[in-house]
C-alpha cells in the first residue's frame, strides 16, 4: 500500500519523512517540527510538519514511544490518537510530561509513532438483550489475579 504524504511545516530545512526504524517495526517514527520544552505535568500539541491522505477503510494510530515513557515519563494524553481517513491537515501529537524534570525536544527528534490500520464501520442494531457469554458482564479484574 502506498501512503500519500505532504510536507506542510515550512519551519526550516525539510525533516526526514517518517520511516520504520527496523524491518519488523509496525510504526513509522514521527518527528517534532519545532523545539519543545515540557515542564513536569505540562502538555503541548507538537506539530510534525506532515499531512497524510489515507485510503478509505484505514486510520492512522498515533502512539507514544516506549523509550520516552521509560526514560523521561513522556507519553500522550490521548493514546492512541486517531487520524481519520478524511483528515488531511497537519498531524499533531499531544505530548504530556509525567516525569519530574523538564524534557526538551529538538526539532527533528522522534516523538511518536504512526501505525496504519484497517478498520470496519458497523451499523447499529438496538436489541432488548445481549446473548449470554461465559464472562457475562464481569468487568476489570473479573478473571482474578493470576
Amino acid at each position: 500500500m502506498q501512503l500519500r504524504i505532504l510536507r506542510v511545516g515550512g519551519r526550516g530545512e525539510p525533516l526526514p519523512l517518517p520511516s520504520y526504524a527496523t524491518a519488523g517495526s509496525a510504526g513509522l517514527d514521527l518527528r517534532a517540527d519545532v523545539e519543545v520544552h515540557l515542564s513536569p505535568g505540562e502538555r503541548k500539541l507538537v506539530p510534525t510538519g506532515i499531512a497524510i491522505q489515507l485510503p478509505d477503510g484505514f486510520e492512522g494510530q498515533v502512539r507514544p514511544r516506549s523509550g520516552l515513557a521509560l526514560r523521561h515519563g513522556v507519553g500522550m494524553v490521548n493514546a492512541p490518537g486517531t487520524i481519520d481517513a478524511d483528515y488531511i491537515g497537519e498531524i499533531g501529537v499531544i505530548l504530556v510530561n509525567h516525569g519530574q524534570e523538564v524534557v526538551r525536544f529538538e526539532r527533528g527528534d522522534r516523538i511518536a509513532q504512526l501505525v496504519i490500520a484497517r478498520f470496519e464501520r458497523v451499523s447499529l442494531v438496538e436489541v432488548d438483550a445481549l446473548e449470554q457469554t461465559d464472562r457475562g458482564a464481569g468487568g476489570f479484574g473479573h478473571s482474578g489475579h493470576r
